[in-house]
């Protein structure tokens, strides 16, 4: 079922508007286990060339500094790129956030960052790494601040006990887990939902994508990462492989019919390829 979709979806240079007025990238590029230095410098530069403007990073990644340097030599304007990075779970806390949050800084080598995010829920801090995050935000050192990995009951605990409404929740989401009901949730508040480890690992072998591939002449990834825009969700594939880095860009000269979204939603069995929130500590 489509829950909402983006007004417009004609490029790669299509954004999103939260609801504190910022406008995010719809398509990203993200680094999870790349290397730091040449391995991540290359693709980002490489993704940038491609006219990707969102860079999704986190401090335990390991590669904010390599991201940095590839934003610097990209030649493109700092101002056009949304830089996104996380606070990791040893690090939440209102002192250790705001420590967390200068290193972060100094390895991106950038003075504002334009999306900070909760990694995960974790035990019992979020609140408080989240007066942390209001802070920087009112302070202007982050233009969009947001969560990852909530689910309902963490957006309800937090929602009712601060004073910035999260932007963003970042989760996992692909075809074998829509989380439609979560959706629907992000969608009331204004929460904007984004799309972390949208093609499944790679585990993209499925009979309805591939029949779509061949009828829309795309690949099973362009299939998946286009039924994410269509959703009204931000998605942000990651490849080290240069075309497959420029083939995850080209899903904006197409669109499926809403017999063919709901195929893709059909296949939904709730199932995590990542961890569990209530769970992953």
């Amino acid at each position: 079922m489509c829950i909402s979709v983006f007004e417009n979806l004609s490029s790669i240079e299509s954004r999103t508007t939260l609801h504190n007025g910022v406008k995010m990238p719809v398509l990203g590029f993200g680094v999870w286990r790349m290397e730091d230095g040449d391995e991540v410098i290359s693709a980002v530069k490489y993704a940038i060339k491609q006219g990707y403007r969102l860079i999704d990073t986190a401090s335990v990644y390991g590669n904010e500094t390599g991201v940095g340097q590839a934003i610097q030599e990209s030649g493109v304007p700092r101002e056009e790129l949304f830089i996104t990075t996380k606070v990791w779970n040893t690090d939440q806390g209102y002192d250790t956030t705001l420590r967390a949050f200068d290193e972060s800084m100094k390895r991106l080598g950038l003075d504002c960052l334009d999306l900070y995010l909760i990694h995960w829920p974790g035990k019992d801090r979020f609140k408080d790494t989240w007066r942390a995050m209001e802070k920087l935000y009112e302070e202007g050192r982050i233009r969009a601040v947001g969560v990852s990995n909530f689910l309902i009951h963490h957006l309800d605990e937090l929602i009712n006990d601060c004073k910035v409404v999260p932007m963003v929740n970042q989760v996992e989401y692909h075809p074998l887990l829509s989380q439609e009901e979560l959706h629907r949730y992000c969608k009331k508040h204004r929460i904007q939902l984004e799309a972390w480890s949208p093609l499944m690992h790679g585990r993209l072998d499925l009979p309805v994508l591939t029949q779509l591939a061949e009828k829309y002449g795309k690949t099973p990834a362009q299939i998946v990462l286009r039924w994410d825009l269509q959703n009204g969700v931000v998605t942000i594939p990651k490849s080290v492989r240069p075309h497959r880095i420029e083939e995850n860009s080209k899903v904006f000269d197409f669109e499926l019919s809403d017999d063919d979204m709901e195929a893709i939603s059909s296949l939904n069995e709730n199932k995590r390829l990542g961890g569990h929130p209530d769970v992953f500590f």
